[in-house]
């Protein structure tokens, strides 16, 4: 008698202990949520976090505590979100560079085993920008002047690897450019340089590149995206400047540690993309010159994987390094 109720509380002890990870995951968020971002406070990326996180936390009913974790082109908080708990309250905000630092850099985690995408959030364009000095008003005309190696085309980049420097490469590929890259720790002090005459070309992205063009400080000569901007009706996408198929879009994805139970993730990605489809938030975003993702979450992993063999293709063909 006494052996089977040892095993009857036995049973029902084991019944209780799996059913306790269920139930967190039921009750899940019930403490505040790390947002961890890559990049300094101010930046664009930043920015963007910090529009979404106040409506998530609401839709989440908690505080979503944003955590800037700048350095090492990102790979510093990508790895301590890697190596954290996967129990949704640990959450990276990352750009574009997550799909190139693999191919860029030796890491001490692997991106693709320990972090999962959840949600793409945003995606901006870039506008192809020349100092007024330079002999372009268009992008044939561009293109003439950088393959004469005489002319010693320059163009600014916010880093090795970034999306500006990427764009550039990608044209330079496409074209048959000769261009020196002169990489920047930012896109701020590029600008400056780029205004000055200091170099003749930069890919920046809308929400910085928009107010020089408007007052006529810059030249644009075409955009990244795959369509022309509502704000730029009159300049043309590279893409129907000659090279179709062309397209970079600097990205922003939601991160959890891979493990993370697939109802918390779930629960995430469907508050993430209530966020981003709502009218203020969508509004807000238009403001920084970025468009909400239309990929749904189902879609993130795929364009996140595209994402990283596009440019780690790119990245080979280019001799592209960080030395």
């Amino acid at each position: 008698m006494q052996r089977f109720q040892r095993i009857r509380r036995g049973l029902f002890l084991s019944a209780i202990l799996a059913a306790a990870p269920l139930a967190a995951q039921a009750a899940w968020p019930d403490q505040p949520i790390r947002l961890i971002v890559p990049y300094a406070a101010g930046g664009g990326a930043d920015n963007v976090a910090r529009v979404i996180a106040g409506p998530l936390g609401e839709k989440l009913g908690q505080s979503i505590i944003v955590e800037n974790r700048p350095g090492a082109g990102a790979t510093i908080a990508e790895g301590v979100v890697a190596r954290s708990a996967p129990d949704g309250y640990t959450v990276l905000y990352d750009t574009f560079t997550y799909a190139v630092n693999a191919s860029l850099r030796k890491l001490n985690f692997n991106p693709s085993k320990d972090l999962t995408p959840v949600a793409l959030t945003a995606t901006a364009p870039l506008i192809l920008v020349v100092n007024p000095k330079v002999k372009a008003n268009n992008l044939a005309e561009f293109v003439t002047l950088a393959k004469n190696p005489d002319n010693k085309v320059t163009y600014a980049s916010y880093g090795i690897g970034s999306a500006a420097h990427l764009a550039a490469e990608l044209l330079a590929r496409d074209a048959g450019l000769t261009m020196l890259h002169i990489p920047y720790k930012g896109g701020a002090p590029a600008l400056v340089d780029l205004v000055g005459g200091q170099v003749n070309a930069y890919f920046a992205n809308a929400s910085s590149g928009l107010p020089y063009v408007r007052n006529g400080t810059l030249r644009a000569l075409a955009v990244s995206s795959a369509k022309r901007l509502n704000t730029l009706p009159d300049v043309p996408t590279v893409a129907e400047s000659g090279y179709p198929g062309f397209e970079v879009l600097e990205w922003h994805g939601v991160f959890v540690p891979h493990g993370t139970p697939p109802d918390v993730a779930r629960k995430l990605a469907d508050a993430v993309q209530a966020v981003i489809s709502s009218p203020d938030v969508v509004k807000r975003l238009n403001s920084l010159g970025i468009d909400p993702s239309t990929i749904p979450p189902s879609g993130a992993q795929a364009y996140i994987d595209d994402q990283v063999k596009r440019w780690s293709t790119l990245i080979k063909d280019r001799n592209i390094s960080l030395e």
